[in-house]
């Protein structure tokens, strides 16, 4: 960084304990600017914008293949400091001072903030994430540019939840029930047969999972019900599927005798720290599943696999008002100068959340569409 310009750096303020932020939230905060002597900038400004991306490569022969996407969902744009030569768009706006000036493109010696605010679009976006080959991020960054140097920038990131938890593709209030029967061989005779059932299809972080399996032993050898919830994360690219599977708890039940009949129960606590499902990325999934199996001697074990969705704990979405002018010196979207540039206005409030339905489970698939590239895809049910 030259000796002129000593430092640039944006930051934002929290809004609630856990640092989070979700769809109709406001984000404030400022830019801080420090400067050894006067000088000239071109331009200044602050941008808020929400992507997902995937990036992995494969060797195949002598032939390394880079497999890429993209997914944007906004991008929002404040100057402070326009250059004149380039055209304003219908997502940027001009921030002015409190009495409606404009900023001066001629900076004094010393420490200047510049404040900002923006509204996170009210619509569905996925959750924060980041994965083995993906991200889902949402950023704050600061630019500034002046005549014949190298433009200078600065960047954070914000935690976004979602606060449609129902954005998901099954029904979470659905019950879900499966059954399982196998015929002992080799070195375990008769049979083993469980009826499993859960209460609901989502659980919050934190919550308990219930699992009811009634379990007939007919077989020569004592048996045990084991659990297990691991995740899915799946990135596509290319028509092409990367895939990564983690066992996030296990647990295991009391043994059952031979030629016994039970019905057990056991409770599963999700972790409090396990990340949400994403459901709604076209190029991101973040899933569970649920593995309820006997664990038989010598014998191949029977098993039942449950799709659950994990919600994050305590949606409360700190909806306050819109900043005032007089907190911050600028309207909370900007004013437009010249007119003609077009302003981004503010986004009406959302309504209190409500939970409404979502579609069943087997209205939709569980992947998006993916188009043969002559590679084999993972399938992992």
């Amino acid at each position: 960084m030259s000796s002129t310009v000593k430092s640039i750096k944006i930051t934002y303020n929290p809004i609630n304990e856990k640092n989070t932020f979700t769809s109709g939230d406001w984000v404030t905060g400022q830019v801080t600017l420090e400067v050894t002597k006067e000088c000239q900038i071109d331009s200044l400004l602050v941008q808020f914008k929400g992507k997902a991306e995937v990036l992995w490569t494969e060797r195949h022969g002598q032939v390394t293949v880079v497999y890429h996407s993209k997914e944007k969902y906004f991008s929002l744009k404040h100057y402070y400091v326009r250059d004149k030569d380039v055209r304003g768009e219908d997502n940027e706006s001009l921030i002015t001072k409190q009495n409606g000036e404009t900023y001066s493109s001629v900076v004094a010696p010393g420490c200047h903030v510049y404040p900002f605010s923006f509204q996170i679009p009210c619509q569905t976006m996925p959750h924060s994430f980041t994965g083995l080959v993906g991200k889902i991020y949402y950023t704050l960054k600061t630019k500034l540019g002046r005549s014949m140097r190298i433009d200078q920038k600065d960047k954070v990131k914000i935690n976004y939840v979602s606060n449609a938890a129902m954005s998901a593709e099954i029904d979470v209030m659905m019950p879900q029930h499966e059954s399982k029967d196998k015929k002992m061989k080799f070195f375990t005779s008769g049979s083993v047969a469980m009826d499993v059932r859960l209460e609901k299809s989502g659980f919050y972080q934190g919550e308990g999972l219930k699992v009811i399996a009634c379990i007939e032993n007919n077989s020569s050898r004592e048996i045990k019900p084991k659990y297990c919830v691991y995740r899915k994360h799946s990135f596509f690219a290319n028509g092409r599927r990367r895939l990564s599977t983690k066992d996030l708890l296990k647990e295991v039940g009391q043994p059952i005798p031979p030629s016994t009949n039970v019905k057990v129960s056991q409770i599963i606590t999700i972790p409090e720290d396990a990340e949400p499902s994403i459901l709604n990325c076209g190029i991101i999934k973040a899933e569970y599943r649920l593995r309820v199996y006997l664990d038989v001697k010598y014998a191949s074990d029977p098993e039942i696999k449950f799709p659950i969705v994990i919600m994050p704990a305590g949606q409360v979405s700190a909806k306050a008002p819109p900043p005032a002018a007089s907190d911050f010196g600028f309207e909370p979207f900007g004013n437009t100068n010249p007119p003609q540039w077009g302003g981004v206005p503010p986004q009406p409030p959302t309504a209190p959340y409500s939970l409404d339905p979502p579609p069943p489970y087997g209205a939709h698939a569980m992947y998006p569409p993916l188009t043969d590239s002559g590679n084999s895809y993972q399938r992992l049910n």
